[in-house]
């Protein structure tokens, strides 16, 4: 990864980033709060050679305790030298215990050495440090006494006697929190970066790029609404959403214009990524531009049209395959006439036989005839061999990608499901993106956007549903002739037509004056 990708994930990550910051700024106040204070108290003592009767004495004695310093240094902490202390100070400790609070420095090129107490108490760290300067000096003496004055020639002074502390040494708060801050952005950054990198769903255009050659024709943005009102219908018209279906309505137009069949297969790798609302919001954008369009669902697993667009979907697909009704008997007109639905039927026993017959690539070339573009909504790719079937008898699929849903592998075996059926993507629709991936871009003219909200009905006005029922009975033909009442009512509230210049009527074709919907 480059640089940018490292800021986009920390932009991604910031909040995971901070919360680890934050616990571990916790951790270190905790630590530091509950930590008893010690303190530290010095003594330094000074090892020398008692007087010589001559100049080269004095020298030879100075070698001599330059060499025996160190040897003094190592042997301060020793329990020959810390007994006495313990005895002297009643501490009730071993000297091992004790020898873990003395630290023995001896400075370079000097015959000093440095005695650093550590304690609880700053009063008793001040006389352990004292105490083992003096249990120094007379243990060495006792080391080094020769002939028969009993005298050692090695004379060690306290030249610096330790002074009570004021102020502990530990814990120290700043440097605490220094590294706690520390840990926590490095701790919350590794994370996130080894989250990102384990994380192989599909988040954005640029990872679905990485996987395909195929085109992505549109990337439709993540409403919090969309769950509740998933037809741009019933949303604002010129929201980000609504806005996107436009743009994915001008590719496809491209990809009709590049000698491509006005027929496009819509699935995806998996359930729940968005296909059948894709399809139908895909075909109430290119009904509004005055395309005959047909939504055809060919999911005759799990159905879903009819039931977002409020239709009877007991009738459709199946029932013309199976030829107990005819494609005029079965299509139902919703809103506008411009769009047609076909629903799936009854579900069948057979799916995959019944989309792979002759009978569906009747039924397709039939309604190219008809229809400027037909949608049809199928089932994923990775479960069943439906969508890769339709495909086939299409020429091509457009395949709905759920991002935060879809794993990497499971879009490459998508696009493998259809390669080995002979066929591949027109394209590619990037679904529930997240509204920065597609930027702050907006005009709503004049710097306010138009409200979404629903209000009362115009002049009682419906969109319209015009359906056709077929009702057969046991023993008995289907009949094409609907019961009494058989013109549905909307399954949503209308909303007020945005005012313009002229007026539109909520269900029927509108009539404008100037230029048509610019998409």
């Amino acid at each position: 990864m480059g640089l940018t990708e490292y800021i986009a994930i920390l932009r991604k990550r910031w909040l995971s980033i901070a919360a680890a910051v934050v616990v571990g700024l916790c951790v270190a106040a905790l630590a530091s709060v509950l930590a008893t204070p010690t303190y530290q108290a010095v003594a330094q003592v000074y090892v020398s050679v008692r007087g010589g009767a001559s100049v080269d004495d004095l020298v030879q004695g100075s070698a001599y305790t330059g060499r025996q310093v160190q040897s003094y240094a190592a042997l301060a902490t020793s329990p020959r030298v810390l007994s006495p202390v313990i005895e002297e100070l009643g501490l009730g400790v071993t000297p091992q215990e004790l020898a873990s609070g003395v630290a023995v420095e001896q400075p370079p090129d000097t015959v000093l050495i440095t005695l650093t107490v550590t304690d609880e108490s700053p009063d008793r760290a001040a006389r352990i440090a004292d105490a083992v300067a003096e249990s120094l000096a007379t243990v060495v003496q006792e080391l080094e006494q020769t002939g028969e004055a009993q005298e050692s020639p090695v004379q060690i002074s306290t030249v610096r006697e330790a002074v009570v502390p004021t102020h502990p040494v530990s814990p120290r708060v700043a440097l605490n929190l220094a590294l706690g801050l520390a840990l926590g952005l490095l701790v919350g950054v590794g994370a996130a970066v080894l989250r990102d990198l384990l994380d192989t769903r599909i988040r954005s255009v640029a990872q679905v790029e990485a996987i395909t050659d195929a085109s992505v024709i549109g990337a439709i943005a993540f409403e919090e609404d969309a769950v509740e009102h998933p037809l741009i219908i019933q949303g604002s018209p010129q929201g980000p959403r609504a806005e996107a279906f436009r743009r994915l309505r001008t590719n496809l137009q491209f990809l009709e214009a590049g000698g491509s069949s006005p027929t496009f297969v819509v699935s995806s790798a998996l359930p729940g990524e968005g296909k059948s609302t894709t399809s139908i919001n895909l075909a109430i954008t290119l009904a509004d531009m005055g395309s005959r369009v047909v939504v055809v669902d060919a999911d005759l697993r799990r159905p879903s049209v009819s039931r977002y667009m409020g239709l009877e979907g007991a009738v459709g697909l199946t029932t013309v395959l199976i030829g107990r009704a005819t494609i005029d008997d079965a299509v139902q007109t919703w809103g506008n006439r411009n769009l047609s639905v076909l629903a799936s039927g009854q579900v069948p026993p057979n799916p995959s036989e019944l989309l792979g017959s002759p009978a569906m690539a009747e039924v397709l070339r039939e309604l190219e005839r008809r229809y400027d573009a037909v949608i049809i909504d199928t089932a994923p790719l990775l479960p069943v061999t439906d969508g890769a079937v339709l495909a086939k008898l299409a020429g091509g699929a457009v395949i709905v990608v759920g991002a935060g849903l879809t794993h990497r592998h499971q879009l490459a075996e998508a696009l493998d499901a259809l390669a080995k059926a002979g066929t591949g993507a027109h394209g590619v629709i990037v679904n529930r993106l997240p509204l920065e991936e597609q930027g702050d871009y907006r005009y709503y003219g004049y710097g306010s956007e138009p409200s979404a909200r629903p209000v009362d009905e115009v002049d009682g006005a419906h969109p319209r549903h015009v359906r056709s029922r077929l009702w057969p009975g046991p023993g008995r033909a289907a009949s094409a002739t609907p019961p009494t009442g058989g013109t549905a009512a909307s399954p949503m509230r209308p909303f007020r037509p945005v005012e313009r210049e002229t007026s539109v009527t909520v269900g029927a074709p509108a009539t404008r004056s100037g230029s048509k919907d610019d998409g």
